[in-house]
C-alpha cells in the first residue's frame, strides 16, 4: 500500500434531536492509496454519518479529518467544495444519472463543473473512462436506456472523471441484483489494485465487505473491529 490518503483523529459527533446523543465516539483510522475499505455496521451504528464526515459534507464534528496530508477540519464551505470536486468521487446506491442525457454527458458533468480542462478534453476523458468500464458502445445512449448495472458503472465513470484521490461509496451495490453487484465489486477491486484508486464504501452487503481489502466495523458509534480479513 502507498502513502496515507485519508486519516481521522478522534472524530466524534452528537445528534441533538430528539435529545442529545453521541452518534460517533473517538473514531481514529487511516486509509492508504490503493486500499479498498468497507465500512459496515448495524443500522444506527454511525457508518453513514461517518461517510458524510469523511466526504467533507458534514462539518459539525469533533476531532480532525486529514485528506492527502491536508487538515480539512474547520475549512470554509467553498474550500471544502473545491476539495470535493478535485479529490473525491461519489458513487451512491441510486446512480443519480440525468436520464435524458447521454452516458457521455453524464460522465462529463463533474469535470465541466471543475473547469480544469476544455470541453473537448473533458469529452475525450469521459469517453476513456467509459471505455475502461467496457461501456464505450453505450456512450451516446440516453442513460435511461441502460440496465441498472450499466447505469451504476456509468456512475463510477462519472466519479472517476476528475481523477479523484478517493472514491466514496454509499451502498453502491444496494440497488443491484447479485450479478450486477459482482460486476460493480470487480470494477472497484480493479480500480484499487490495478490503478491504485483508494475506495471507501459503506455497505450492508457482507459478501462485498469481506472481499474488500479491509473491513472497519462500527457498533454504537465506535470502531468495533478493523480487520484485513472478515
Amino acid at each position: 500500500m502507498g502513502e496515507i490518503i485519508l486519516e481521522t483523529k478522534g472524530v466524534g459527533k452528537y445528534f441533538y434531536e430528539p435529545e442529545k446523543f453521541r452518534v460517533l465516539d473517538d473514531i481514529s483510522f487511516d486509509v492508504r492509496r490503493g486500499e479498498f475499505v468497507s465500512l459496515i455496521g448495524k443500522s444506527g451504528s454511525g457508518k453513514s454519518t461517518l461517510l458524510y464526515i469523511l466526504s467533507t459534507m458534514d462539518t459539525e464534528y469533533d476531532g480532525r479529518l486529514i485528506i492527502d496530508g491536508q487538515d480539512v477540519t474547520g475549512k470554509k464551505q467553498n474550500e471544502l467544495a473545491d476539495i470535493r470536486n478535485e479529490k473525491i468521487g461519489f458513487v451512491f446506491q441510486f446512480h443519480y444519472l440525468l436520464p435524458e442525457f447521454s452516458c457521455l454527458r453524464n460522465v462529463m458533468i463533474p469535470a465541466l463543473k471543475l473547469g480544469r480542462y476544455s470541453k473537448e478534453e473533458i469529452e475525450a476523458r469521459a469517453y476513456e473512462k467509459l471505455k475502461a468500464l467496457d461501456l464505450a458502445d453505450q456512450a451516446l445512449k440516453p442513460a435511461s436506456k441502460l440496465s441498472g448495472g450499466q447505469q451504476q458503472r456509468v456512475a463510477i465513470a462519472r466519479a472517476l472523471i476528475n481523477d479523484p484521490l478517493i472514491i466514496m461509496g454509499d451502498e453502491p451495490t444496494g440497488n443491484l441484483d447479485s450479478k450486477n453487484a459482482n460486476i460493480v465489486f470487480d470494477t472497484f477491486k480493479e480500480l484499487a489494485h490495478v490503478y491504485g484508486q483508494t475506495i471507501v464504501a459503506v455497505t450492508h452487503d457482507i459478501d462485498f465487505a469481506k472481499r474488500s481489502d479491509r473491513v472497519i466495523e462500527l457498533l454504537d458509534g465506535k470502531i468495533l473491529t478493523t480487520n484485513k480479513t472478515f
